[in-house]
């Protein structure tokens, strides 16, 4: 029998959070790392927006930590999503992504953070059957049927895209 390789501890993280919560991920590894939404499609074969950007924000106030799920195709409107925050909500360092993740800039998965963080999905991606999401480092993904990612995660769906 072939052996699989040893997922990354971030990886086999993300996979175990998603199982806890109903969700079996499929992981796919990537031949080169996605440093941006232009190589994650084009190492999966899709388009930019069918790519899930995880994207950490910091409240401006609270200080607290937040998941927007958004298209690859779009940027976030960060006025519409102070207005669902309640605050002004900045992009934080590295470091802080780290601390509250668990995962390098990259990686950020909608699954398996070190700890809870309040989910925000922006509704076009709701546009496509299916989208890929970091699975936990820059060269693992998987894909998930839109509604099963926001049930899943439990995400607040937003226009923020």
């Amino acid at each position: 029998t072939m052996m699989l390789a040893a997922l990354p501890e971030t990886v086999a993280r993300v996979v175990a959070d998603a199982a806890s919560k109903g969700f079996r991920l499929d992981v796919v590894e990537t031949r080169s790392a996605a440093r941006s939404v232009e190589d994650a499609a084009r190492a999966i074969g899709t388009i930019p927006a069918r790519i899930v950007k995880s994207l950490v924000f910091r409240g401006r106030n609270s200080g607290a930590a937040c998941l927007v799920l958004a298209s690859g195709s779009g940027r976030v409107d960060e006025e519409a999503l102070a207005q669902h925050l309640g605050e002004a909500a900045m992009r934080p360092d590295a470091d802080f992504v780290r601390a509250t993740t668990g995962f390098v800039i990259g990686g950020v998965s909608p699954f398996g953070s070190i700890q809870p963080l309040a989910t925000f999905m922006d509704e076009s991606l709701f546009d496509h059957p299916t989208v890929w999401a970091a699975a936990g480092s820059p060269r693992h993904v998987f894909e998930a049927v839109p509604l099963q990612l926001r049930s899943a995660t439990l995400a607040r769906i937003v226009k923020i895209g």
